[in-house]
């Protein structure tokens, strides 16, 4: 039987439970957020597929059923090898027809890379492989086998998730508008563009990776080196107004057909009624470049008003209003197979323990993280901090 997810949205895994996230989605105020059940689909050469799709095959035209099943049977039994690249991964899942038509499809545009290039160290429950029974039935016959690493959320009621911060500025004496440009872990302080330089008792950094590397005095060399070969990826969110709430059944769509830029769109509306005016909805596209492997060309992006839409039809009667985008500098980590390009041959460990720091966050400690991982990682590197300062 496939893996079924708790309430939380979590999976009970080889008899170990997630218990630290269970308490956080509690902690964060579980009076202010109301449940959802997480609706996903994926549009494929004009087809609307439910997730995943590796096991719901029935959609697909049924000689490429025939093909997809023969050639899973073909790769299921070899072996996954530990350091295998992804793409290999991916064919001894799935076989080569599917691999190919899907999911590699898919990590050109979502990863900018072929699946040759990635490691599988950022995959997690991420991609679930099926059994032999499963991706046979599937193609069969609609069912809901619910095998997803996220089946329920929390989403807040009102004010998005920046809202689960908003206890916090009380909580402590934060200040704003200073740039740290030096950290010297020996002086135990920070100087800031300014000119204006501050001492700390500990020290906690969300700051990415790369860009602390640059910053901390006495770095040696050769993790200076590392630092600038870690990579990830820039995403420009689009996000357009339309004025009807009726849009999609599925919250998250997984978009694979390269003709078209963004590799996912979403529609916060379907969050919360009051993330869009009364009777309208938004939708989200999401277009992911690299200056390794896809530059970022605004030409790109000019079309998504028109094309970040589900279909023709909506076009004409669905007029999108305000369109806005944002660029975010750091999106995706991307995870290559070189050792000398992966988090931790310069994560700060091979300093001398005088001149460390906790790092926390998905760009701090550069790994591929869930929100509620992200709040985990904060909490982890404060009870670190504080330890330190008492020393």
């Amino acid at each position: 039987m496939p893996r079924r997810a708790d309430d939380d949205g979590d999976f009970k895994s080889g008899g170990r439970y997630r218990a630290d996230r269970v308490a956080l989605a509690h902690a964060l105020g579980p009076a202010g957020t109301r449940g959802l059940k997480v609706k996903l689909d994926n549009i494929w050469r004009g087809l609307c597929l439910t997730h995943p799709v590796q096991l719901h095959l029935n959609a697909l035209p049924h000689d490429l059923i025939v093909e997809i099943i023969t050639d899973f049977a073909r790769h299921h039994d070899a072996t996954l090898r530990p350091n295998n690249n992804y793409e290999d991964w991916l064919v001894a899942s799935y076989g080569r027809k599917f691999a190919d038509l899907i999911p590699m499809q898919y990590g050109r545009k979502y990863h900018t890379t072929t699946a040759s290039n990635m490691s599988t160290d950022w995959r997690g429950p991420r991609m679930y492989r099926p059994s032999p029974e499963e991706l046979p039935r599937g193609a069969l016959a609609p069912w809901n086998p619910e095998v997803h690493y996220i089946a329920h959320l929390r989403y807040p009621r009102k004010g998005g998730l920046l809202s689960h911060l908003n206890k916090f500025p009380s909580m402590a004496d934060i200040r704003l508008g200073h740039e740290a440009v030096a950290v010297n872990p020996r002086a135990r302080t920070v100087r800031c563009a300014g000119g204006k330089t501050t001492t700390y008792g500990a020290l906690v950094s969300s700051v990415p990776l790369p860009d602390l590397i640059l910053m901390v005095a006495g770095v040696p060399q050769d993790v200076v080196d590392a630092s600038r070969r870690l990579a990830c990826t820039t995403c420009v969110l689009v996000n357009v107004g339309v004025d009807r709430a009726n849009l999609s059944e599925g919250r998250i769509t997984y978009v694979y057909d390269e003709d078209l830029v963004f590799s996912r769109r979403s529609f916060p509306h379907m969050l919360s009624k009051h993330n869009a005016p009364a009777g309208c909805g938004r939708v989200q596209a999401e277009v992911h470049f690299s200056s390794k492997h896809k530059p970022h060309r605004a030409k790109r992006t000019d079309r998504l008003d028109g094309n970040c839409r589900p279909e023709e039809g909506e076009r004409r009667e669905g007029q999108g209003s305000y369109p806005h985008a944002v660029r975010q500098r750091r999106a995706l980590r991307q995870f290559g197979l070189s050792p000398r390009t992966r988090r931790g041959d310069h994560d700060g460990s091979r300093l001398p323990r005088r001149r460390r720091h906790p790092l926390c966050g998905g760009y701090g400690e550069w790994g591929y993280m869930w929100t509620d991982e992200g709040f985990i990682s904060v909490e982890r590197a404060a009870k670190s901090a504080l330890s330190a300062a008492l020393v």
